[in-house]
């Protein structure tokens, strides 16, 4: 675990420390977010911090492939460096769509070749864990291994749109996955170091140091550079944790840790993923494109219906981690106090984000009997003088 924890404050410390100087950068080469219609800040905000973030990816692998522990990974085929490389192509994309606005289908492209070169190099799914043994070819293999990381990238872009929003949502869940995947490694072996568990844990790191400059009010956007590499990251450890679950092993009391490498992400990410489906049907149903922005998604909801940034932000995080630590413990509870601990935590979590409004409801003044407003006829002030005759037409 130390050793992890070490990769962790690493790449918090480089995030941190570097994000001042890639904003001084973003202000000159214009990567500035200006007010919109759409958006929710009120000043102009340099983004592009996701380069930040992959100087702490990078300086992280670096110190992790000096530790004797977890030189191991770096020795065995798929590797760290290529999820580098793949994290290297994705935020290139981020930073050109960040500077000059690249479209869609660009940034699509630039997605699958990052995709595409990471499960070239073997980090892609190697089994589908149902029924125990892998029930699809390579190249379909291959090619849902490209989908899932082109859904955590948007997903993660879609949800992006508070000040904190999708750095603390995606630190959550790879804080979640980091748990499940070390807990999981560690009890089937006694060489428990893991590709799954060290980009995690990477994950975290990058997140946790890129948060205080991104809390509202936000001194800096992470931009597409960061939103995508974020997804990245979290597919990478998705699709690298389906290589720890053996088929040999899987038996009927097994059958929910060997599904976990594949569920449990989805229920990381469930929050931005219904974001995205309802933005695209929305889109859709209204005729535009469904990449076409528009100020209706989940957290602009939130503030819709009265509450503050800092408390939206708050009910996001809350539901993220209702969903990833509650999916995790299913893992390693039994079945009846997962579900117990689901409950309790479910209602905790409607109780927050639905409990300040009804009270700020209930505590609102009302308007006196009658509908008579205040400070008008009827409630003893004088009434105003008629006009003199000379005044009228």
């Amino acid at each position: 675990m130390r050793a992890y924890l070490l990769v962790i404050v690493v790449a918090a410390a480089v995030t941190y420390l570097t994000t001042p100087l890639v904003r001084l950068l973003a202000q000159r080469v214009g990567a500035v977010t200006p007010i919109r219609d759409r958006d929710v800040h009120a000043v102009p905000v340099p983004r592009m911090g996701g380069v930040a973030m992959l100087l702490g990816v990078g300086a992280a692998l670096l110190v992790a492939s000096q530790i004797p522990f977890l030189g191991r990974v770096f020795e065995t085929r798929p590797g760290p460096l290529w999820v580098l490389v793949g994290a290297l192509v994705v935020c290139a994309v981020g930073v050109a769509d960040d500077v000059v606005q690249l479209d869609a289908v660009t940034k699509l492209a630039g997605q699958v070749l990052a995709a595409g070169v990471m499960g070239w190099q073997g980090v892609s799914l190697l089994q589908l864990p149902i029924g125990g043994v892998t029930l699809l070819s390579s190249q379909a293999l291959m090619a849902i291994t490209v989908l899932v990381v082109l859904v955590s990238v948007n997903a993660v872009n879609f949800v992006d749109g508070l000040d904190g929003l999708a750095a603390g949502i995606v630190g959550i869940g790879a804080t979640a996955f980091f748990v499940y995947s070390y807990a999981l490694q560690r009890g089937a072996s006694d060489d428990y170091a893991s590709l799954a568990t060290l980009v995690a844990a990477v994950t975290v790191g990058c997140c946790v140091g890129f948060l205080p400059h991104n809390a509202h009010p936000a001194r800096v956007f992470m931009g597409d550079s960061g939103s995508m590499l974020l997804g990245l990251l979290l597919a990478s450890s998705t699709i690298a944790a389906t290589s720890t679950v053996d088929p040999e092993v899987v038996s009927s009391e097994q059958i929910a840790p060997a599904f976990f490498p594949l569920l449990l992400p989805i229920a990381v990410l469930l929050v931005p993923f219904c974001d995205m489906l309802l933005a695209v049907v929305r889109r859709t149903r209204e005729g535009r494109a469904f990449w076409h922005p528009d100020k209706k998604h989940l957290h602009h909801r939130l503030l819709q219906m009265g509450h503050s940034h800092g408390v939206a932000v708050l009910v996001m995080y809350s539901w993220a981690a209702f969903l990833s630590f509650g999916a995790a413990s299913y893992a390693f509870l039994p079945l009846s106090q997962a579900l117990a601990v689901a409950l309790g935590a479910g209602l905790a979590v409607l109780a927050f984000t639905f409990g300040p409004l009804y009270w700020r409801r209930r505590r609102a003044p009302r308007p006196p009997a009658g509908g008579t407003p205040r400070g008008g006829p009827g409630d003893g002030s004088p009434r105003p003088a008629a006009p003199s005759s000379a005044a009228r037409p």
